[in-house]
């Protein structure tokens, strides 16, 4: 089980990202886009995803994700319960978020620094 302290150590260690309190809730930016938001109680997680890839990850993990809600139906996005993934998952999940708000160069520099 992670916890939004894990959530904002790997999301503050992102170059650009930073946090924001929005309306009760904590949310990770890079510029004005937001890329991870945590419930007000932290215990969900909703995070940038491609919209044409949401049914299959339901599908595939049911008990782990869900929709957003109606609203955010239109943007790339998902949920995920916190109690219900693992740090290594986590972690993929904030890295593919945020690679989704930045430019590629900051992307490849990104990755680049953590193949050395």
């Amino acid at each position: 089980m992670v916890t939004a302290d894990d959530v904002r150590a790997i999301a503050l260690s992102l170059p650009r990202a930073y946090e924001a309190l929005v309306r009760d809730r904590v949310k990770f930016r890079v510029g004005r886009i937001v890329f991870l938001s945590l419930s007000p109680d932290e215990t969900v997680l909703g995070f940038g995803y491609p919209k044409e890839e949401r049914a299959a990850l339901i599908e595939a993990e049911p008990d782990k994700f869900f929709l957003p809600i109606p609203s955010d139906m239109r943007y790339n996005w998902m949920r995920v319960r916190l109690a219900a993934i693992d740090h290594a998952e986590l972690e993929e999940l904030v890295i593919d978020s945020w690679r989704m708000t930045v430019p590629k160069k900051v992307w490849t520099e990104y990755l680049a620094s953590r193949e050395s």
